[in-house]
């Protein structure tokens, strides 16, 4: 194939991913909805006629069968395993749409060279890492979060950030850029499902135990706080070695200087900063609950703000490959490279 034919491939397939992903989060939303529909079991006995028997109606007066409450459970069932499937087939789509991205340029190279495809890289780890543990720590209940959170974020993306195929410039051009944002990109997926989770613990904390509907689905405020501290407790050693290990040394190897307080760099020393503060609040002071998903949530905040805030409102990041307009022509400028 061509390296034209390549790119057509990824832009279609980020355009089916997005397709298939808006399919699922409808069907995910249709298992909410059918979460909220009272069951026709609770029916009320009808007065019998002379010498007849009491008949069950429901609500509006029909009759309540036996197994009116199996057919719902069923339905909600294959609606929830059916989003899982679309789901599954989305996120293929999402990879095929990376791999064509990287196959398309000359010489080949991995597709994380601008924004757009860091943000394309990113999400599709959101997506597999919640595909990944969903057995493992139920988390069915996020299907709309997740899958919603990842239609969005692929549309602005396709049309904002959207850039052509270009070669990498030479100081991108590293075995570091493999290391480091591999690391970047996973500890900003665990993060993210982290953080969703965080924001999910205090909406369910103000409802407190009397959860009905879809409510009655999200887990416990204390399954809340625990699994959100085990995907940050996951992505904080995978930063530490992206933000101060492997990401000095590739400045090291580009600009001749481990630290230049370059914006991006700063902020990604926030970052760490926040979810450190975070981990160790837990493990010492014993922060849970409220006081540990707010600090979370901020730790959300300036890694949202790391990512897009300092690519479009910085001037003097080094960082070249943050504005989408610059990107399908990154300027050779001196030490330029992509960290994060």
């Amino acid at each position: 194939m061509s390296d034209a034919a390549w790119e057509t491939l990824s832009n279609q397939a980020v355009g089916a991913a997005g397709v298939v992903y808006f399919l699922a989060l409808i069907v995910h939303l249709a298992e909410w909805a059918a979460l909220r529909q009272p069951a026709r079991t609770a029916a009320r006995p009808t007065p019998p006629p002379a010498g007849g028997v009491a008949v069950l109606t429901g609500p509006g007066g029909e009759t309540a069968g036996a197994t009116s409450r199996p057919d719902r459970g069923h339905r909600i069932a294959f609606l929830g395993r059916l989003g899982v499937l679309l789901t599954v087939i989305a996120t293929s789509a999402h990879l095929v749409s990376l791999v064509g991205r990287g196959m398309a340029a000359d010489p080949n190279r991995v597709p994380w060279g601008n924004m757009y495809e860091f943000t394309l890289a990113g999400t599709f780890v959101v997506s597999l890492l919640y595909l990944v543990m969903l057995r493992r720590f139920r988390l069915q209940w996020m299907a709309p979060l997740v899958v919603g959170f990842v239609t969005a974020t692929l549309m602005v993306a396709v049309i904002w950030l959207h850039a052509e195929v270009a070669p990498l410039t030479e100081a991108l051009n590293s075995p570091w850029l493999v290391i480091h944002v591999v690391s970047a990109i996973i500890a900003t997926g665990a993060f993210t499902i982290g953080g969703i989770l965080s924001i999910v613990f205090l909406l369910r904390e103000r409802r407190g135990a009397a959860a009905s509907g879809p409510w009655a689905r999200v887990p416990s405020p204390e399954v809340l706080d625990r699994t959100a501290y085990r995907f940050h407790a996951f992505a904080f050693p995978v930063w530490t070695f992206a933000v101060l290990i492997t990401g000095p040394i590739w400045a090291h190897e580009a600009w001749s200087r481990y630290w230049n307080w370059d914006p991006k760099e700063v902020w990604a020393l926030i970052t760490w900063v926040v979810y450190a503060a975070y981990l160790h609040a837990r493990a010492t002071a014993g922060w849970k609950g409220r006081n540990a998903a707010i600090l979370a949530c901020v730790g959300l905040a300036t890694l949202l703000f790391n990512f897009i805030g300092i690519n479009y409102f910085s001037t003097s990041s080094q960082h070249s490959y943050a504005a989408p307009a610059q990107s399908s022509q990154i300027a050779p400028q001196e030490g330029a490279v992509s960290l994060r």
